[in-house]
């Protein structure tokens, strides 16, 4: 009885603080979706009540009509993709490259890897301004994915070469003894054995190049290649201190929701690629 009733404690302790971290951690979000739903009286005042008091969704109408906001959806939609897109191909390569070929330096480029991705991004923002005004980079789509993959290529580099290392090296063997060329056992072999990994690579790459601000909003002058992290610190008020709390907090919603969807869509190979580097790596 003892027993029974100690492991009853144990799961309610379990429960109790299982339910005040959730809460902890949604607290933010769902302040910020009562704030998307109030309108610019109320959340001017000086001290707004949690829920809204006369729920309207005005501020999602002025979001979705407006023009650079969506522009810059559109942008940071574009940029992430094809940050993503480039980082995982040429990771995927590198990353198979340093597990299964033996050369001098191999741990010293895993090293330097890592100490670029590491590296403060604000650091970078003067000497990039000046050589992308220069070769005509700023201001563009181009002129952001460059950095967005100087940073997310080590990380993917160093996610993706732990999952290389564990892939038995006689399954590559065994698929060129059938007759397969290197490139198609690395194709139809290694490649989907370590899909976990590209995963968790690519969705490190995407969320990146979704939330980064610094570069974006030192790269860019005008909406033709803003995101939207830099959009957002445009969205001014009527004076300094009366920002328009209403539209940035639906403005965070509308971005929160893609990453949202892909968390859903694949969050099983996301927990399975973050698991399976945690034990192997």
């Amino acid at each position: 009885m003892a027993a029974r009733a100690g492991e009853a404690r144990t799961k309610v302790g379990t429960w109790i603080g299982f339910v005040l971290i959730l809460v902890w951690c949604l607290l933010p979000v769902v302040w910020i979706l009562s704030l998307s739903f109030k309108g610019p009286d109320e959340t001017a005042a000086g001290s707004p009540q949690f829920l809204p008091k006369n729920w309207t969704i005005q501020n999602y109408k002025d979001i979705l009509d407006n023009p650079d906001f969506l522009d810059a959806l559109r942008n940071s939609f574009g940029i992430a993709a094809i940050s993503t897109v480039l980082s995982v191909i040429f990771a995927t390569l590198a990353a198979y490259a340093i597990a299964r070929l033996e050369f001098k330096g191999k741990r010293l480029v895993l090293s330097l890897a890592l100490a670029i991705a590491m590296f403060p991004v604000v650091s970078l923002v003067g000497p990039l301004f000046d050589m992308w005004r220069t070769f005509g980079l700023f201001n563009t789509w181009p002129g952001l994915i460059i950095p967005y993959m100087s940073f997310t290529l080590p990380l993917a580099i160093w996610t993706l070469s732990a999952f290389f290392r564990e892939i038995p090296w006689e399954m590559e063997q065994a698929a060129q003894v059938d007759g397969a060329t290197s490139w198609q056992a690395f194709r139809k072999v290694i490649v989907p054995l370590a899909a976990p990994g590209v995963f968790t690579a690519a969705i490190l790459t995407f969320f990146f190049a979704w939330n980064e601000f610094v570069l974006a909003i030192s790269l860019t002058s005008t909406t033709s290649s803003r995101t939207v992290p830099a959009q957002m610190s445009y969205f001014v008020g009527p004076d300094p201190f009366n920002p328009p709390y209403g539209q940035l907090a639906t403005a965070s919603v509308v971005v929160t929701v893609p990453i949202i969807i892909i968390v859903l869509l694949f969050q099983r190979k996301i927990v399975a690629g973050l698991t399976s580097g945690a034990v192997k790596g």
